[in-house]
């Protein structure tokens, strides 16, 4: 039995794939499945197609073969799964988990998570829904909170500067006076959340959305997030006409 092995070069992560083909699928000369007469009686063959990253090394033209396109359909197949399993982030579309029957979800909020904070990759969900921090000043200023679910949940006065809550699904949430100076608030669904008040002073809001999110008097002072994050924000017209300035609203 042979192994026929070809690599496609994607960016991102190493993904190989395992899959068996009709013998009779082999039609090309150059795969033929006999070998100085000794022909190979298995009725499938395994293919592995290796999809890893290197920004230096191209496919070389003698993989030229009817594998090619097989292999760049099966990559980008993989790639698809890879982004759809690897983040946590809830879709609009998308069903939440079931409410959390831990009994101190709440208090989980004090000491965080570390896992993948960046991406928001967890080994289990940070439920904090419909717990209430109000008046919090100490035990989540500079906790990291990626991909928490925190709908409903109130945080009203509570200091979390320098925070990390990448991924986090915060819609119908209430932050009211909320200092959020120095955190990273990337990527965050603030949809219907209230927000008066709230303090993003040189906070990182890049990729968060703020749909019906209500936010009178709130501070953008410094505030860190991109052009068109910004063009999406600036369309909220509960915005002040002082943050709107500070944000660069036209």
């Amino acid at each position: 039995m042979e192994i026929k092995e070809t690599e496609k070069y994607i960016p991102s992560k190493m993904v190989t794939l395992l899959t068996p083909l009709s013998h009779n699928s082999l039609s090309s000369p150059q795969l033929s499945t006999k070998r100085h007469g000794c022909p190979l009686h298995q009725p499938h063959v395994p293919l592995r197609i290796t999809c890893s990253s290197s920004a230096s090394k191209r496919v070389p033209k003698s993989e030229e073969s009817p594998f090619k396109e097989l292999r760049t359909v099966a990559c980008g197949l993989l790639a698809v799964c890879t982004v759809a399993t690897a983040s946590p982030v809830i879709a609009a579309n998308q069903r939440l988990p079931p409410l959390s029957t831990e009994p101190n979800r709440c208090e989980r909020a004090f000491v965080g998570n570390t896992i993948g904070q960046a991406n928001g990759v967890y080994d289990k969900p940070l439920d904090l829904r419909f717990c209430d921090y109000t008046n919090e000043k100490s035990n989540l200023k500079g906790k990291s909170l990626a991909a928490a679910l925190m709908s409903d949940a109130k945080f009203d006065g509570a200091d979390m500067s320098e925070a990390v809550m990448s991924k986090a699904y915060a819609v119908g949430a209430s932050f009211k006076g909320t200092d959020f100076s120095n955190a990273v608030l990337d990527r965050v669904n603030f949809g219907k959340a209230n927000l008066q008040g709230a303090i993003f002073k040189n906070t990182v809001l890049s990729g968060s959305t703020f749909d019906n999110a209500q936010l009178e008097d709130a501070v953008f002072e410094d505030t860190i997030i991109g052009y068109i994050d910004l063009q999406k924000l600036c369309t909220n017209t509960s915005i002040s006409a002082e943050g709107r300035v500070e944000l660069g609203c036209r």
